[in-house]
């Protein structure tokens, strides 16, 4: 098995029904994908600010429906753990002072310490990542290994 993990931006995509995004993730088996705890604390952070500004009925409304749904797409994935020996990765990491976010860099330890393929469109700061394997499925399907 094979372990894809979908970094924040990659979900994003795919939860607003990106074409290629969508056939790349239709090809793995649903098993086989996951998500960085930290991803799920970026995609709840970013709703919750939503809901604070909402000053409409309307707007409260959708902000709660988009809330929902992104919950319910949560729910379909894996959700990998930030835990000691990732945070241990994470700190090893920012000694190195890479130019990389911290957020990314949680996110890169996880997936260095789970041993997965983070899939993501931010080849740019990702590859600063020693050892860090990475896939873009934004630009075309991935043949199956």
């Amino acid at each position: 098995m094979k372990l894809f993990i979908l970094d924040t931006d990659t979900l994003t995509l795919h939860q607003k029904g990106h074409p290629v995004v969508g056939d790349n993730i239709a090809l793995h088996d649903p098993d086989d994908l996951a998500v960085s705890v930290i991803t799920v604390e970026e995609q709840l952070s970013g709703w919750y600010t939503v809901l604070r500004q909402a000053k409409t009925k309307s707007k409260l409304a959708r902000a709660y429906a988009q809330l929902a749904a992104c919950v319910e797409s949560l729910s379909d994935l894996r959700v990998l753990p930030f835990n000691e020996a990732c945070i241990d990765r994470f700190d090893a990491l920012r000694e190195a002072r890479l130019p990389v976010r911290s957020m990314d860099l949680r996110i890169a330890a996880t997936a260095l310490e789970f041993g997965g393929t983070l899939v993501t469109r931010n080849v740019r700061d990702f590859t600063q990542v020693p050892g860090l394997v990475l896939e873009d499925w934004s630009i075309a399907p991935q043949p199956l290994p």
